[in-house]
């Protein structure tokens, strides 16, 4: 099956409470989405949709341009990795691997070079009579994409598949997952995730949700360099979100007039990320009282008391970093700033 995914205004719901609300996606071939949110925020429900583990109440979905609503899963032709890998322990690698294969009745000539292709992808070429007992959680998770890539799909699924694992295989998974992709550039995935560095790290394409609803979808650069809702700026990386008075005058934080890019048109919240923000004089000034330092190694974050607002600034670490209740004066530039208007993208 060709790669790419279609929603098409569909509406999820379990005993009368929507869970996904009239989603309008689509995923390009040969691209990396991820659906990010927090929990309860429809994401699952929208990659089971697409592996027919769950039925619309209405909308359709589409995969490859086929209309894919009414089919069972093992019809689809789509590979799926979930969080605990669910990999057989009875059998060795090599036979987990193949299990898609013999389920979709692939002549045997051709499920050993099928399974040792998909094996020798995921680097565990070497661990093919292993059982899963006697693999890392970073190896079976491997095994587990093994088996999903076996079958050759079109589309691939993949939900929270690296929250089993530890900080520094995760990072290492990850690049796994990026070398994958450029291996396999005809094969779509819609990638799960909670995680704001995951979806940054490898997604061509970010779809935040939250509230069972589409808030948002852009590029990483996009939704973090200029999101349009403050759940997004929020969500996706950290953000200094101060309100806002945008008149004649112009616009102003207190009695503070700031110069920023966009203009939008009565209340608003200022966005401006961590790292865009410096010690000292310089353009939009803003003062008050550091009420915390956080050593971070190459950084340290300084959180300020602003006219009742924390600004947070991640700086180069700091010699001689301030101390709780100093007075420091914190700058940004105007183009480092985003207008987001109240409400938007959020109900």
């Amino acid at each position: 099956m060709t790669g790419g995914i279609r929603f098409e205004s569909v509406t999820v719901a379990y005993d009368g409470t929507v869970v996904l609300d009239a989603l309008d996606l689509t995923v390009e071939p040969g691209e990396v989405m991820a659906l990010l949110g927090p929990s309860g925020s429809g994401k699952t429900t929208a990659l089971r949709a697409v592996a027919g583990f769950v039925r619309p109440v209405s909308g359709r979905v589409f995969l490859g341009g086929r209309d894919v609503t009414d089919l069972p899963p093992y019809r689809r032709g789509v590979g799926m990795v979930v969080q605990q890998y669910a990999l057989f322990p009875h059998l060795r690698v090599e036979d987990n691997v193949a299990f898609g294969l013999k389920a979709q009745k692939v002549a045997r000539s051709e499920i050993r070079p099928r399974v040792a292709e998909a094996l020798e992808l995921t680097g565990m070429a070497e661990y093919g009579r292993r059982y899963p007992r006697e693999l890392s959680g970073g190896q079976q998770q491997r095994v587990a994409i093994a088996r999903a890539l076996a079958i050759r799909p079109g589309v691939l699924l993949l939900d929270e598949p690296l929250s089993a694992l530890d900080a520094q295989l995760r990072s290492g998974m990850l690049s796994e997952l990026a070398r994958l992709h450029r291996e396999l550039p005809d094969v779509s995935i819609l990638y799960v995730t909670h995680d704001q560095v995951e979806a940054l790290t490898l997604a061509d394409r970010i779809a935040v949700m939250d509230k069972a609803r589409l808030q948002e979808c852009g590029t990483p650069r996009e939704l973090y360099r200029a999101p349009r809702s403050e759940f997004t700026a929020g969500f996706v990386g950290s953000a200094n979100l101060l309100p806002v008075s945008v008149g004649e005058r112009g616009v102003f934080f207190g009695e503070q007039r700031i110069e920023v890019r966009g203009v939008v048109e009565g209340a608003a919240t200022l966005c401006v990320r961590p790292h865009l923000v410096g010690l000292g004089a310089g353009p939009n000034q803003l003062s008050g009282t550091v009420s915390e330092v956080q050593w971070r190694g190459a950084t340290h974050r300084v959180s300020v008391e602003v006219d009742g607002h924390r600004v947070m600034a991640d700086v180069p670490e700091l010699k001689a970093p301030p101390a709780h209740g100093d007075v420091v004066t914190l700058h940004f530039a105007p183009e480092d700033a985003t207008l987001l208007a109240v409400g938007v993208g959020h109900e």
